[in-house]
């Protein structure tokens, strides 16, 4: 009898644990107790049998100063990863996600480990910044598993296989998620305005984003008194949020996790930090803001690297700024509430854009099959052909 087929999967971040979880799932449906899973991950890889060499939360890190700051951690688990891989010798390794983390990984793999298949899932958006980092990239690992069909073309250039499995995002079910359930548990008229606030799910993000959207919030109110307000508290930053929302000077309603679906379904508009949320929105039928902030020093190393037109996934797809993004200094209170404020006082914009939004999603393969059983796939098929 053949030994179980050993695959490793590494995630640095909440994301990338709940991808390597999907993809672990689909991997045990076509092998079942012939394969074993190890690597370091999240809960949701641990529930999987997964045990993580460390807790994954501290390498939660975004902006090149954040990232000066965390280099000595980042290089302590880059060595914790590779010797746990030296340990367990899997037949492959998958890099999901988080590039400063996991491409260190791959370098040190591919010398401790040569011939074991390295594939990279999630790439990185080249399209928007640093466009030499898919060299970079083709040089450390054998296979890309993109997300996106525009993201192929930047490495297949350099000469690294790529499979376009989709985003996960674009198949996030909304069949169950009601806005007139969330809007009779929280008392909210029918026909009163509603403004959803998404302000991040890292603890940078809401340290830079809270005040700036209270701040425009506040000058939504003025003038329109009946519009009601929800805030969504991300699992990762739930207890920082709900100690921020409960010192604003107006009323929020405090959205947990489980409810956010049915939040972004009770919205008119949202008010969102640039992220994989403005996907979720998008399919939700909620018109939206984007904004984001860098500290300053991280904004002005990173700016010459920015080489996309948008931040906002669907506006790359469609080549427009479908929602407005206003990004560092245009992330202005005075900014955020006036274009906000078009939306709400706008129903024929609102419709429009969420439209809008829509066709862009179908640019970005919103039918296509579920990208955990295409990954899987593709990551036999990659192992297979090195047998």
């Amino acid at each position: 009898m053949t030994r179980p087929l050993k695959i490793m999967l590494v995630a640095a971040e909440a994301s990338g644990d709940a991808l390597g979880a999907s993809l672990g799932v689909a991997l045990k449906a076509r092998l079942g107790d012939r394969l074993t899973l190890v690597g370091v991950g999240g809960p949701k890889m641990t529930a999987l049998g997964i045990e993580s060499p460390f807790d994954i939360a501290e390498l939660s890190i975004l902006g090149w100063l954040e990232g000066l700051k965390a280099y000595g951690l980042v290089r302590k688990r880059v060595t914790d990863t590779v010797a746990h891989a030296l340990r367990e010798r899997p037949d492959a390794v998958v890099l999901i996600d988080s590039w400063g983390f996991t491409i260190r990984v791959a370098g040190a793999l591919k010398t401790v480990l040569p011939g074991v298949p390295l594939i990279k899932y999630v790439g990185p958006q080249v399209w928007a910044s640093r466009p030499g980092r898919a060299k970079t990239l083709a040089a450390s690992v054998d296979h890309l598993l993109a997300l996106y069909a525009f993201d192929a073309p930047w490495f297949e250039r350099e000469g690294l296989p790529t499979t376009v499995v989709g985003s996960q995002a674009l198949h996030v079910d909304m069949g169950r998620a009601d806005g007139a359930r969330f809007r009779k548990a929280r008392g909210i008229a029918a026909d009163a305005p509603l403004l959803l606030v998404l302000p991040g799910s890292r603890p940078s993000e809401i340290n830079r984003m809270t005040e700036v959207f209270e701040q425009a919030v506040a000058r939504l109110k003025t003038g329109r008194s009946g519009l009601e307000v929800a805030v969504v508290a991300a699992g990762t930053v739930a207890d920082d949020v709900a100690a921020r929302i409960a010192a604003w000077p107006f009323r929020a309603h405090l959205v947990q996790e489980a409810d956010k679906y049915d939040a972004m379904r009770a919205c008119d508009v949202a008010l969102a930090t640039s992220g994989t949320v403005s996907t979720e929105l998008a399919l939700a039928g909620a018109p939206m803001v984007i904004a984001y902030r860098f500290t300053p020093l991280s904004y002005a190393i990173m700016k010459p690297f920015f080489t996309g037109k948008y931040a906002t996934l669907f506006n790359h797809a469609a080549d427009a700024e479908i929602a407005p993004e206003l990004i560092q200094n245009d992330a202005t209170p005075d900014k955020l509430a006036a274009a906000v404020g078009r939306l709400l006082d706008d129903p024929a914009a609102r419709a429009d854009q969420a439209a809008r939004q829509t066709a862009a999603l179908d640019l970005m393969g919103r039918d296509a099959a579920d990208p955990s059983e295409l990954a899987a796939d593709a990551v036999l098929q990659v192992i297979a052909g090195r047998a």
